[in-house]
């Protein structure tokens, strides 16, 4: 007896783990992380996070560092789903812009007054947001 295609089962579609959703919201989660750790080993280490410009004074506490990593981690993954939705080589293109905002990233710590161990502490942190780059490009 020969089955027709309408008798013949599905194919089940074996998934291994979780969608690549949920991989990329860890990545975020991993990145929040690995960057707090980052910046309480910079305090412990002896840097105040106090940084002077033009504008004034102001501390870089946990609150800053945690707003303003889930913010850019967003975008990042907005940035990536768009760009992976527009061309084929949306991955490419979104690595290349990532390193090119990290990169850049390092500017504005120069740009302003702060102690040796306060620019050393921040260029650690705004490098430990940069887990996010292989983070999204293996998922």
């Amino acid at each position: 007896m020969s089955l027709t295609t309408s008798q013949v089962p599905p194919v089940a579609t074996a998934r291994t783990g979780p969608s690549r959703r949920v991989r990329r919201g860890l990545g975020i989660v991993v990145t929040l992380l690995v960057t707090l750790a980052t910046w309480a080993v910079g305090a412990l280490a002896g840097a105040d996070y106090v940084i002077t410009d033009a504008m004034g004074s102001v501390r870089i506490d946990l609150v800053v560092v945690t707003q303003v990593t889930l913010v850019l981690t967003l975008a990042g993954w907005a940035t990536l789903a768009l760009l992976e939705r527009l061309t084929r080589r949306g991955t490419a293109i979104w690595t290349v812009l990532a390193v090119v905002v990290l990169v850049a990233s390092y500017v504005p710590v120069f740009l302003v007054e702060a102690t040796t161990g306060t620019r050393i502490a921040l260029v650690a942190v705004h490098t430990a947001v940069g887990v996010l780059i292989p983070a999204f490009r293996r998922l």
